[in-house]
């Protein structure tokens, strides 16, 4: 196998003036923007990311692997790792780049009270999805520059709040997703904009949506309803409750893992993959 950790430039943009630790202009003392040598904040920035691939046997097709709510670590590159096993070129992005480098969290990010969860809510409650499909863009273009990656096609799945993010990038780029998977996605069907439930037609991608029997954040009226929404728009997949688990499920370090589950999760995974995208 061949890792690393790469930075996928980002299109230019303002900086985000509300993550932690960003400068406030109008604080006494603060840096002047204008100033020669001061960064600027309009320029590219970058997204760091976990790429994985087989060493031989390239090229390989591509797949994004988009994180859960407490963000990158280990745990996730593993799993990166495992589906790279597969014949695939991975990419894991640190979602949570615009705010800063200092955006990875230690054990305490699962615990209700802990400085590190408190942390991670203040950056993942300004999530939106449209932002995200600007990262989803510059991956693409990243991948079209790698000479390892086969040229075409291209899957994304998601855990967590990233669910609804692979759904949308279904239908964002129908002409590159073919592919698309939520995994105890949170809040399919909501007000937000591009919430995943309204488009769910709208791309050529097959779907793939897992949602685990208990879940406080996919509660079972919501995937009913979505299941209704995902019959009547005619979308290639399916929604599949994965009965006796928790939200969670697939994760080994979790309390909630389910072997069994987790195991069910990688065969629907591979295999949409490889009927997608060849492998």
């Amino acid at each position: 196998m061949q890792e690393a950790i790469l930075d996928i430039p980002t299109r230019p943009g303002a900086a985000d003036p509300t993550r932690p630790g960003a400068a406030d202009p109008t604080r006494p003392g603060a840096a002047d923007p204008t100033r020669p040598g001061a960064a600027d904040p309009t320029r590219p920035g970058a997204m760091e990311s976990f790429i994985v691939h087989p060493d031989r046997g390239g090229p390989h097709p591509a797949v994004l692997m988009l994180m859960d709510a407490p963000g990158i670590r280990e745990e996730l590159h593993d799993m990166a790792r495992r589906l790279a096993t597969a014949g695939f070129y991975v990419v894991l992005p640190n979602l949570y780049h615009r705010a800063g480098r200092d955006s990875k969290f230690g054990p305490g990010v699962l615990t209700r009270g802990d400085p590190e969860q408190a942390r991670m809510r203040a950056i993942r409650t300004r999530m939106t999805i449209p932002p995200v499909m600007e990262d989803v863009a510059d991956m693409l273009a990243f991948l079209d520059r790698q000479r390892v990656v086969r040229p075409g096609p291209v899957g994304v799945h998601g855990y967590c709040m990233s669910g609804p993010y692979a759904l949308a990038a279904a239908a964002r780029f129908p002409g590159r997703i073919a592919a698309a998977a939520s995994f105890y996605g949170t809040w399919l069907v909501s007000d937000a904009e591009e919430s995943p439930h309204r488009s769910l037609g709208h791309g050529r991608a097959e779907l793939h949506i897992a949602c685990a029997e208990h879940d406080e954040l996919a509660p079972m009226p919501m995937v009913r309803e979505l299941q209704g929404l995902f019959e009547r728009s005619g979308a290639l997949g399916e929604v599949e409750i994965y009965p006796h688990v928790h939200h969670g499920f697939a994760f080994p370090q979790r309390w909630c893992f389910d072997k069994h589950a987790a195991e069910r999760h990688w065969e629907r995974l591979i295999s949409l993959y490889r009927r997608r995208l060849g492998g």
